[in-house]
């Protein structure tokens, strides 16, 4: 049986002579350094057309780099608190206790696995500074109800936006609602320059200080050029730069295979009992990084663990549940962060430290009934129609009787 499309090599990934020139380019120039060289700033440039609404785009070198920026720029103060989903990357949880605040999780949605704007209204107290708000798997979550509550309280809100390349919410791409976005350029991603991310944002001071993170807080225009305050060096490469250029004409396209991809698999699910595709919310539009199936275990015995099981049985790989909850990492659970100081833990309320499972039903019964199948733009109708086969052939040998 022939492997499907991966995007950790060509069969899955949209690369090849259009970075291969603009590479070229670089390298003949001799200048690698995004700080001396024009490629990386073209790329920001387009991102930022490209999301329009004002915003402008600061290129960094990972989609962790770009979310730890982000927080940063927001200028917390140690034991702040900071709304996220506990289904997300380590890079979407990290930055905020690098920054000395307090990751406090809000439940997500049992169906589409994102945060809700009820659950980040429950999570709120005198200390909450900011919420992030993942858009996961490409399908964007309810960003405009949660800047109502946020608003409400003063609160920043951050778009992850990691996973939603061309996805719109509310007549607007993802990434143009929140104070600041987050993109990842790692290589599973829409688009990709083997690790890389973007901060996005269209207030002034925002913007202007996610710079100087970027670039260890100092600002090559003084006259005495000097560091203003704590900051990474987390710039992007030319060679990056150059093949992001290159990848960001082919977004459009990426997307729209995508989405009729997955539209040709919906389309084939339609009535295979106790299997569903969550779809977007109303004037939504998902863009498909992975494609999650809600696996019924009142129709279908076993559940999510069973159906991926069954599914690798016919050569379709598919990760259950998806990622463990972020309280059970070692870094949550223990407190495992600089040496043995439990900081900025020690400064948390207890109340932000409690991961009793009553209070996430949905990220338990989510993760239960969750199988994601990973998803590319290279997949062929016939590649589409092995997998909704074998989804078919699992669905019937678990089926309740």
């Amino acid at each position: 049986m022939t492997s499907l499309p991966s995007d950790q090599d060509t069969s899955g990934r949209t690369v090849g002579a259009e970075e291969l020139a603009l590479l070229g380019e670089v390298i003949a120039s001799g200048v690698l350094n995004s700080t001396r060289g024009t490629q990386t700033a073209r790329f920001e440039k387009a991102f930022g057309a490209l999301l329009g609404h004002g915003r402008s785009a600061i290129a960094c070198n990972s989609g962790s780099a770009a979310v730890h920026t982000a927080v940063a720029a927001l200028d917390l103060e140690p034991g702040d608190e900071v709304i996220v989903s506990p289904l997300t990357d380590v890079g979407g949880v990290a930055p905020v206790l690098w920054q000395g605040c307090i990751p406090v999780f809000a439940d997500v949605d049992p169906y589409t696995l994102n945060v809700t704007a009820d659950s980040v209204a429950a999570r709120i107290t005198p200390l909450t500074r900011a919420v992030i708000v993942t858009h996961l798997f490409g399908n964007p979550a309810d960003v405009t109800g949660i800047l109502e509550v946020a608003r409400r309280h003063n609160l920043y809100v951050l778009e992850d936006c990691a996973q939603a390349f061309g996805a719109e919410t509310a007549g607007q791409p993802v990434g143009t609602l929140g104070d600041l976005a987050c993109f990842s350029l790692q290589q599973t991603k829409h688009i990709t320059t083997g690790e890389g991310g973007l901060v996005c944002g269209a207030d002034a001071q925002l913007v202007a200080r996610a710079h100087q993170f970027v670039n260890k807080a100092r600002i090559y225009s003084d006259p005495e050029p000097e560091h203003h305050f704590l900051a990474m060096n987390y710039r992007m490469t030319e060679l990056q730069g150059a093949v992001g250029v290159a990848q960001l004409e082919k977004l459009p396209e990426v997307v729209r295979a995508r989405r009729e991809g997955a539209a040709r698999l919906v389309a084939a699910l339609d009535g295979v009992a106790g299997v569903s595709v969550p779809g977007p919310l109303p004037g939504a539009q998902h863009s498909y990084w992975k494609i999650p199936l809600q696996v019924d275990p009142a129709v279908l015995d076993g559940g999510g663990a069973a159906f991926g099981a069954g599914l690798a049985e016919r050569g379709v790989g598919s990760a259950p549940g998806y990622q463990r909850p972020a309280w059970t990492w070692s870094v949550i659970a223990h407190q495992r962060t600089f040496g043995t100081s439990r900081y900025p833990f020690t400064l948390a309320r207890p109340e932000a430290l409690d991961y009793s499972p009553q209070r996430y039903p949905g990220t338990l019964a989510g993760r239960a009934s969750v199988v994601v199948l990973p998803w590319n733009e290279r997949y062929t109708t016939s590649d589409i129609d092995r997998i909704a086969t074998a989804i078919a052939d699992v669905a019937a040998t678990l089926r309740r009787q």
